[in-house]
């Protein structure tokens, strides 16, 4: 999905908020997702697009975490009520919310604070407490694998998928553990301020910068067995000539394996087939050639490999439910540099 348009510059710049809550029991690397991908982007004037803040149910003060130590939380649970954006990360302690699916006083009334249209987030087991509070009822969801089968036992109105990365319904988004948290998040920052700016962000925080939300969660090899040849190579090749025609068999060819093994293998350390892989690259290519470039569709849709600008409009509607004209007219951010035609172009 993409956001609406970016509200006029007349109108006043407000950092859009995101509040964290953090919960006892919670897992210090996944609280610090957030802060670390939403604490980057910036806008072309070098002012923050993101202000994150912690939270707790209770008063300010200690909150444990699953380690041998507590973070201090410096708000308590009025800053819901001031929130763009709140952001549940995985807790180890939610008490009767993993046990029966009922939220405790407490954490019921935290929640009431948050504002009615507020986007919604979580991570990891961070999803139950979501469920509790019944805003994922008849909605599609995922968590960790290893919890998808419960998380749809204790709420079976919920459409658990277990084999995604994230899952985006809108105002209400859920993901899978750990690293997937970083992909959930890269992908807020993708939705609201476009493929450059989240770029920018990833490559600042040394983690890819996209991982589409349908790829699969568990990789079966995920680090290359040294001793067998892996598909890195020809990813690379074919990242550097996306504007070509690249062939399955040209990419197999690349690590001298057959189209088969390749094929396989392939899927087993990226998750995807190739050619699932070659779009999301190339769709990738066009939205930042559309945000950051003068370019004329048709030789945006050249330049990212789709050949025409019908098969990148078809490709870039199914991906992210806009026209290349709509996407570019969203993501036009004042101040920041374009590159333009050449003659030829």
């Amino acid at each position: 999905m993409v956001a609406a348009e970016l509200p006029d510059a007349s109108a006043g710049f407000r950092p859009h908020r995101v509040v964290v809550l953090a919960l006892d029991g919670l897992l210090p690397f996944e609280l610090g997702i957030p802060h670390r991908i939403f604490g980057r982007p910036r806008d072309g004037r070098g002012r923050p697009l993101y202000e994150v803040i912690t939270c707790s149910v209770r008063p300010p003060g200690p909150v444990e975490t699953d380690a041998d130590f507590a973070v201090h939380v410096a708000h308590g649970p009025e800053a819901l009520a001031t929130a763009d954006t709140v952001v549940v990360p995985a807790s180890y302690e939610l008490g009767p919310v993993y046990e029966r699916g009922e939220l405790t006083g407490e954490l019921a009334a935290a929640l009431a604070r948050v504002r009615p249209g507020t986007r919604l987030a979580s991570i990891c087991t961070g999803v139950y407490v979501l469920a509790a509070a019944g805003h994922l009822d008849g909605r599609p969801a995922t968590t960790h694998w290893a919890d998808a089968e419960r998380l749809q036992r204790l709420f079976p109105r919920i459409a658990v998928d277990p084999d995604v990365l994230f899952v985006d319904d809108g105002d209400v988004l859920t993901s899978a553990g750990v690293a997937a948290g970083i992909d959930l998040c890269l992908h807020m920052v993708r939705r609201d301020h476009g493929a450059a700016v989240a770029n920018e962000v990833a490559r600042r925080t040394v983690v890819p910068p996209h991982r589409d939300g349908g790829q699969a969660q568990y990789i079966e090899r995920p680090v290359p067995d040294p001793r067998q040849s892996s598909t890195s190579g020809a990813r690379a090749w074919a990242l550097g000539r996306l504007d070509e025609p690249i062939q399955l068999r040209d990419m197999a060819a690349r690590e001298a394996m057959s189209v088969r093994t390749f094929t396989r293998r392939f899927r087993e350390e990226v998750g995807v087939s190739p050619g699932q892989w070659l779009v999301q690259q190339r769709v990738e290519r066009a939205r930042y050639l559309l945000e950051t470039t003068d370019l004329s569709v048709d030789r945006v849709a050249r330049d990212a490999g789709f050949g025409t600008a019908q098969s990148m409009r078809q490709h870039l509607q199914a991906a992210l439910g806009v026209t290349p004209t709509a996407y570019r007219r969203t993501f036009r951010t004042a101040g920041r540099p374009r590159a333009t035609a050449s003659a030829g172009g």
